[in-house]
């Protein structure tokens, strides 16, 4: 069982639910706490707290600034999480880390499974990539999970985005052409906690079951789709919106600095044959988030 478990980047999405749910089990550091540049201070955090897991839910996550910030990007994504590694390897403490769709190049017709060609577009992509890569060469033992949409019922993400504006604005343009399960934050922290205990209990009987592994919610849809059915459940508890009217656009129509995947459907079938854990359909995380932050 796990004793105490660290969490970096405790202040987002997923670290803030992963330290509600560990109590007294967890302890949570934001960026304020500590500095990722400082690639020489994991050792002693590691020596400071004596973790039995450490989960690294911090991250860099502007996806189109990236573009002029590569360099910035390649540090928090590829340099932090590697030298983490490497000091867990060190100690054999397991690292969970999280990933995303963005290794791939995003026009596959078909869901992505953890053995397809990683070829990321854009530099957000390519950082995540080079720290899924870091974290592999270390050879410690290590859960990457790689994701899509993650998204709260507070912060900044598309849920949050589509309330505000349709609190502001009586028409919504959005994108229609881009495919992926959303996925709530919260959930992700619970399945992430399930694997990490049942590896630990694998790992009694054989090694520890390093590698890649998708994690999402299951089901398919589009921006617009995800839109209606977050201002549909909005109406139904009650929401005052302004919005009367969705268009939906091409991905062409609504250009960013850095080209979104058409496609970031993720294929969880190892997940599911080597933890046995089955992530819920997308809609039923949206009903459950947008009832816990009303």
């Amino acid at each position: 069982m796990m004793e105490k478990v660290l969490v970096l980047g405790a202040s987002g999405q997923i670290g803030s639910a992963l330290v509600s749910l560990l109590g007294d089990r967890g302890k949570g550091l934001t960026r304020k706490d500590l500095d990722l540049t400082n690639l020489e201070g994991f050792d002693s955090l590691l020596e400071q707290y004596a973790p039995s897991a450490v989960i690294n839910a911090a991250a860099y996550t502007e996806v189109d600034q990236a573009e002029s910030e590569e360099k910035l990007a390649y540090q928090l994504n590829a340099d932090a999480p590697s030298r983490l590694a490497q000091a867990c390897a060190v100690r054999e403490i397991p690292l969970i880390h999280y990933s995303t769709d963005y290794v791939f190049s995003g026009t596959a017709e078909k869901p992505w499974s953890e053995t397809d060609p990683t070829v990321p577009a854009k530099a957000y992509g390519r950082s995540k990539l080079a720290g899924e890569k870091g974290i592999q060469a270390q050879n410690g033992k290590y859960l990457i999970f790689r994701t899509s949409w993650v998204y709260d019922g507070q912060g900044k993400n598309f849920l949050t985005a589509i309330l505000r504006l349709a609190r502001e604005r009586e028409v919504l343009n959005i994108v229609s052409d881009q495919w992926g399960a959303p996925s709530y934050a919260l959930h992700l922290a619970q399945a992430t906690l399930t694997v990490l205990e049942r590896a630990l209990e694998l790992a009694k009987v054989k090694n520890f079951p390093s590698g890649i592994y998708h994690l999402c919610h299951h089901g398919v849809t589009n921006w617009y789709e995800f839109a209606q059915e977050i201002i549909h459940l909005a109406r139904k508890r009650g929401d005052s919106l302004c919005v009367k009217q969705m268009e939906s656009i091409t991905t062409e129509a609504y250009p960013t600095a850095a080209k979104r995947p058409l496609n970031s459907r993720l294929d969880m079938t190892r997940i599911k044959t080597t933890f046995d854990i089955l992530m819920p359909h997308w809609q039923e995380g949206l009903i459950e988030c947008m009832g816990n932050h009303r």
